[in-house]
């Protein structure tokens, strides 16, 4: 098998406080007032004024600066790239277009003549490589990915400059649970100020463009409803990285109301295959049993089983399309809304939760290698025991239907993963 010849294939509340003599309830708010605004200003300063001193500036901040664009000749690949070619095609803006998700979703729009522009950061929250080469898997087929971040307002006031874009597949975010715990800022900055910083370019623009973007079956956190529904609560986030996307949803609602932006959120589930993400289970597990290393499995509470809603990654380009495809216009024009917009919300899984455990006899059984298990208790750090999906809205709103089971979908991505690397080292060009 050829490498890359295709894609299947923040203080706390203060305490109650007993002053020495009495004050009216006027001058108490004032008092309060007056301090938490300082505490506020304070704060501000802190952030910009002390973060791009600091001995380990995080590297998203300091990515704004370094990236160039611009130009004649830029701006004609990038309008040769959105070029729509077919009679009712869209051109879209996809962010995070060498990502996982990005790549696979940027592919399929372009095979069917859809104009297609990239946006991507490439930072090193796993090996950048992968996505150098993804990004050479897309610019092979047309699609060309600018490099820059999604809160650098002026790059994106540029792209919509050149291109009136009809639609957005925002794809764009820092991901993970566990890495939430290590660098929390990260997910502020892509999560909350990227999103808020795309909106606020996308609300502006006219005409402006229909949003679909990449929310997280995470938001269900500590919902023990099963399935998990959209009508479902999801206060209760169990990490950082749902907290954000619960955010991300609020935040939509807010400019879906108030700029008349059609926006639909998609809740994905585990999603898993060829080109994926090295922080995830089958993945890592897939590189560990081949290496000999001991993988650690978790269980929950009295021995539980700790599921997952795998999905494949094809099932899931298949219901992002069908929301790009079923997406209404937005009714706003250069910031002022004409009236009520689309506002959604789907889960793309495959519903059919399936046992980590059995994941990796799976896995055992396509690389024949015998697994060394490590049992572990599931840790706080964000994880939840299972995850299960109600799909009904999507089968009925978007025409999804997944067609993937697991052992399936692994042995696509065995065959992928063996192919790009070689007995864990990276195969030659």
């Amino acid at each position: 098998m050829k490498q890359m010849s295709h894609l299947d294939d923040i203080p706390s509340t203060p305490g109650k406080f007993k002053p020495y003599f009495h004050r009216t309830r006027w001058q108490s708010s004032v008092a309060k007032l007056a301090f938490w605004s300082l505490v506020f200003v304070g704060l501000i300063f802190i952030f910009f004024y002390r973060s791009p001193v600091s001995s380990n500036p995080d590297p998203s901040r300091r990515s704004l600066r370094t990236y160039s664009w611009g130009g004649p000749a830029w701006e004609k690949r990038v309008r040769s790239s959105a070029r729509v070619r077919t009679r009712r095609g869209f051109s879209v803006l996809v962010t995070g277009a060498a990502g996982f998700v990005g790549t696979h979703v940027s592919a399929a729009l372009k095979r069917r003549g859809d104009g297609v522009l990239g946006l991507d950061n490439f930072n090193d929250y796993y090996d950048p490589s992968l996505k150098r080469a993804r990004q050479a898997l897309l610019e092979r087929s047309g699609v060309f990915v600018v490099e820059g971040d999604i809160n650098d307002a002026a790059l994106l006031k540029k792209l919509f400059e050149v291109v009136p874009f009809t639609h957005v597949m925002h794809l764009a975010a820092q991901a993970g649970v566990r890495y939430a715990m290590e660098n929390p800022s990260s997910y502020v900055h892509s999560n909350i100020a990227g999103f808020v910083n795309l909106l606020e370019v996308c609300k502006s623009a006219n005409p402006q463009p229909a949003i679909v973007w990449a929310s997280s079956s995470s938001v269900y956190g500590l919902n023990t409803r099963v399935p998990f529904s959209e009508k479902d609560r999801t206060d209760q986030p169990a990490s950082l990285y749902a907290a954000t996307k619960k955010a991300g949803e609020e935040i939509a609602h807010t400019y879906n109301h108030i700029y008349g932006l059609s926006l639909t959120g998609l809740r994905f589930f585990t999603v898993y295959g060829p080109w994926g993400r090295p922080d995830m289970a089958y993945f890592f597990f897939t590189r560990d049993i081949l290496k000999g290393k001991a993988i650690s499995i978790f269980e929950g509470v009295n021995h539980g089983t700790v599921a997952r809603d795998f999905t494949y990654i094809d099932d899931i380009v298949k219901g992002c399309l069908g929301a790009l495809d079923t997406a209404e216009k937005s009714t706003g024009s250069g910031g002022k809304k004409r009236g009520a917009a689309q506002l959604r919300v789907f889960n793309l899984g495959n519903t059919s939760p399936v046992p980590v455990t059995d994941l990796v006899t799976i896995l055992e059984r396509l690389l024949k290698v015998k697994a060394k298990r490590n049992i572990m208790k599931l840790p706080r750090n964000g994880d939840v025991q299972f995850t299960h999906a109600n799909i009904s809205s999507a089968q009925r709103e978007l025409g999804y239907k997944p067609t993937t089971n697991l052992q399936t979908g692994l042995k696509k991505f065995a065959r992928w993963y063996l192919g790009y690397y070689n007995g864990g080292k990276k195969a030659a060009s």
